[in-house]
């Protein structure tokens, strides 16, 4: 398999899927540019500016307008550029996107993916750097994944375009240089199915996203101290892998949940809460979360810095739990 980046293997996902399906194209700022990141680089040369269409400025226009083309049985691709612009959106993606087929009875069908590059990313400051998965996993009616590999994210795309359900697609922004292997035929990857990436007996290391790369640095460095870590990437986060989660930490009794979000109200907490729920407060010797601050995201670089869950701090927690 070819190793490409994770916005190239994004780029590869959603033109197999035009290709495959005329229905199927993308809206959204800079898209006939080849989108913010390049994601849609020769999009418009080869699809033509009906299937890339650039909009204006408005990103409850696209929202709005995403929605009425998928009723009317085209599937889009929202392009929200990044993440915190979605903000800009919220009536169209809460109060109708995520509703509308509920409340129809099943008559309509929102048939769309909204992808939202987010987290930080050098210096892009407080209205730049949210990751507010949290949000839109508390809201019923949309699916919510967060890749963290080329293939996975691929995968994903490919799934979350031929859902008939509403797609959220969480993209980290610091990982879309990451590099990985990517089948030339990407097939779709299910959803609620988390990711083993070590397998160990001491502590559950549960994360997604932007966390995983450092994740697996502080597991192999635990690894090096006689701890073996189980780390496990959700990959999606509604619906996510409780049975897979819960059945790690029956086998450790430790739970660390990492995410690349504010502690306080994070998805983070849902996990540690349902597999205490689950397995039973005598049968978890240890939670922990490890996140943000409650504070906005800086953009000088060293305060950025001291926000960030490094595979230092991941350490440090992970031994105490099991040593303390």
């Amino acid at each position: 398999m070819p190793e490409v980046t994770l916005v190239e293997a994004t780029r590869l996902a959603v033109a197999q899927e035009m290709r495959r399906d005329p229905r199927v194209w993308v809206l959204g700022e800079d898209v006939a540019r080849g989108g913010l990141f390049g994601q849609y680089r020769g999009f418009p040369e080869e699809f033509g500016e009906a299937r890339a269409v650039s909009t204006p400025i408005s990103e409850s226009t696209i929202m709005g307008a995403g929605l009425g083309a998928a009723l009317v049985g085209t599937r889009p691709v929202i392009e929200m550029r990044i993440f915190d612009f979605t903000l800009c959106a919220m009536d169209e993606l809460a109060n109708q996107i995520a509703k509308i087929r509920y409340m129809t009875g099943g008559q309509a069908r929102p048939a769309l993916v909204v992808r939202m590059p987010h987290g930080m990313w050098r210096s892009s400051a407080a209205q730049h750097s949210q990751s507010l998965e949290a949000w839109f996993v508390h809201l019923p009616g949309v699916v919510a994944v967060a890749p963290a590999t080329p293939a996975d994210a691929a995968g994903l795309l490919v799934a979350a375009i031929r859902s008939d359900d509403p797609v959220l697609v969480f993209e980290a922004k610091d990982l879309w240089q990451s590099v990985g292997p990517v089948p030339e035929r990407i097939e779709p990857l299910p959803f609620g199915v988390a990711r083993r990436v070590r397998e160990g007996g001491d502590l559950t290391l549960v994360c997604w996203s932007a966390l995983v790369p450092a994740a697996d640095r502080a597991a192999a460095a635990l690894a090096e101290r006689g701890i073996g870590v189980d780390l496990l990437d959700l990959r999606s986060l509604w619906p996510w892998d409780e049975e897979a989660v819960c059945a790690s930490v029956s086998r450790t009794g430790r739970l660390l949940v990492a995410q690349e979000a504010v502690t306080a109200a994070g998805f983070g907490a849902e996990v540690a809460a349902r597999v205490v729920e689950r397995l039973g407060p005598g049968n978890v010797r240890a939670v922990r979360r490890l996140g943000f601050p409650r504070v906005p995201v800086p953009f000088a670089p060293p305060l950025e810095a001291e926000l960030r869950v490094t595979p230092e701090r991941i350490v440090q927690t992970a031994e105490a739990m099991v040593r303390g």
